[in-house]
């Protein structure tokens, strides 16, 4: 029986033997297997982990964030090296004095570091946990104030959107971190290793930071919003104000500008003289221009006693600096009230020894315009004409002005004086130039009469005698006929230019009037031998 067994077992002990080889070798191919998976899982991870390393590598709040890590090591190493130093201080000895020195030194550079990071004190981000000020904007006063107005509302805009911004950049972080620790997690279940606890460790501490920081600005961004849309409505609220208060403002000056071209249009049918309308026109323009300055004053001056106080310290420092300004506005109220000189007179102006005739082109607030005309007086004094002159209103008080055409009255007296022998016939050259005066004359003259006569309505006329008049002076060298004639104040010069000829042609055609003029004899008494002893020279007028 035993043999049979023995036998039976040998019969069957290769057989085994092959299973249990085939057993082992599957139970091999089972684990390699699980170890290729658990390699490509792990190689899987780290790629995983790598893509979301490159995508934190350049994130500004993760600087930040190290920055903040950086001041807690720093303070923590402070704090043990003030409690070194405290504990140095009660030891003697050279040793102790020299750690001592050298602890000290070692606290300052670490207090001076802490103050180049202080803002990471209580914050991992810095001062980004904190939105940007929201600035008190000026009140809109004013329509340029709009424009500032809209740029306040845009810079509140743009913080609103940053601060907003920084709040997603936060969540994004934050979901970047949770998958990097799951990954990370999900890496230790299958490769335990002390860094990687180490790594997950300061993961989760860097989530719970962020996450901290994540519900700050999550309801400092909610308190701030509502902020500044606060602010924005207040400021448009101004702005539509301010639009409104300067449609009406510009409506008002609208209905100035057609009163009062409706007024011109009215006045210019019941003037018929251009220069009396022109005046006119300006007066109705600085009426207009000064109602405009009014409105516009007192629309946007909240306080008008602080423009009068203010007016009213700074008047004597102005009258004294624009003293001329201000007495050439008052002079232009002269003329245009009293009327003495219009836009188209014909004015003299004398100042310094230098005289000015021509015709006035403007009367404006500061200054009268005037164009020089040929003239008498360009012929005896200038000797050159066709200029513009400006002339001060303010000239009217300390200056000679003469008008020319003042009143209507457009004539001038004029004279002409011719030198006769003592020997002529003087009463005859008389009568010879009165003629030639009437004749020449009498248009101006009968014009002048109905002039004077509308003048004395105005004005005490008592010589009103308008007849040419002919005087006689004995002078030392002759008698001079002095002829005096009514002629237009523009053309007296033409007219001068006409009759005198003709006085001159008629006086030589008489016999008994002769025309003087200056001569001059010389007298030479020398003998053969001798030069000249005296020249003598004798002036007198002699005959024509």
């Amino acid at each position: 029986m035993f043999l049979f067994c023995s036998q039976l077992l040998l019969a069957q002990s290769p057989a085994t033997a092959t299973n249990e080889e085939a057993a082992t070798q599957q139970v091999q191919e089972t684990l390699s297997q699980e170890e290729l998976d658990k390699r490509a899982k792990i190689q899987e991870l780290k790629l995983q982990i790598n893509e979301i390393r490159l995508k934190l590598e350049d994130n500004i709040l993760l600087k930040r964030y190290s920055n903040y890590i950086a001041y807690r090591q720093i303070s923590d190493e402070l704090f043990r090296l003030e409690e070194a130093y405290k504990q140095y201080e009660t030891k003697k000895g050279e040793k102790y004095k020299e750690l001592e020195y050298q602890t000290s030194n070692k606290i300052r550079i670490k207090k001076n570091e802490l103050e180049l990071i202080a803002e990471y004190k209580d914050s991992p981000i810095g001062n980004l946990i904190n939105p940007p000020e929201i600035q008190k904007s000026e009140p809109v006063t004013n329509p340029f104030g709009i424009i500032n107005a809209y740029s306040d509302i845009k810079k509140l805009e743009n913080n609103k959107v940053r601060f907003k911004k920084l709040y997603e950049d936060i969540e994004e972080l934050t979901e970047l971190l949770e998958k990097k620790i799951f990954l990370n997690l999900e890496l230790y279940e299958i490769e335990p290793t002390e860094a990687l606890q180490l790594r997950i460790n300061f993961l989760m501490q860097q989530k719970k930071d962020f996450n901290m920081v994540l519900e700050i600005v999550s309801t400092t961004n909610n308190v701030y919003s509502r902020k500044i849309e606060q602010v924005i409505l207040e400021i448009q609220s101004q702005i539509s104000n301010q639009v409104e208060k300067s449609v009406k403002i510009f409506m008002t000056v609208f209905v100035l500008l057609i009163a009062s071209f409706l007024i011109k249009l009215t006045l210019k049918r019941y003037f018929f003289q251009n220069e009396n309308y022109y005046m006119v026109n300006k007066i109705i323009n600085f009426v207009i221009v000064f109602l405009v300055i009014m409105v516009v004053l007192f629309s946007y001056i909240d306080n008008v006693s602080y423009l009068v106080t203010i007016l009213g310290f700074a008047s004597a420092g102005i009258a004294i600096a624009l003293k001329d300004w201000f007495m050439s506005i008052f002079g232009w109220m002269v003329i245009v009230t009293s009327g003495s000189i219009h836009v188209g007179d014909r004015i003299k102006v004398q100042r310094d020894g230098i005289q000015a005739v021509g015709d006035v082109l403007d009367i404006s607030l500061f200054k009268i315009t005037i164009r020089e005309d040929i003239t008498l007086t360009s012929y005896t004094t200038n000797r050159r004409t066709g200029r513009i002159f400006f002339i001060p209103n303010n000239y009217i008080f300390s200056e000679l002005i003469a008008n020319y055409t003042h009143a209507d009255l457009r004539t001038v007296w004029d004279g002409i004086d011719i030198t006769i022998t003592f020997d002529s016939n003087y009463k005859k050259a008389q009568h010879i130039a009165k003629e030639i005066l009437k004749q020449y004359s009498k248009g101006y003259t009968d014009i002048t009469r109905k002039q004077l006569s509308k003048m004395r309505s105005k004005y005490s006329l008592r010589a009103t005698g308008v007849e040419p008049r002919v005087y006689t002076f004995v002078e030392p060298y002759g008698i001079v006929i002095s002829s005096w004639y009514l002629t237009n104040s523009y053309a007296a010069l033409a007219l001068r230019s006409t009759m005198s000829p003709e006085i001159l042609e008629a006086f030589m055609k008489e016999d008994d009037i002769h025309i003087a003029y200056p001569t001059q004899s010389i007298n030479l008494q020398s003998t053969p031998r001798e030069m000249p002893k005296d020249l003598q020279q004798e002036s007198h007028y002699g005959k024509a």
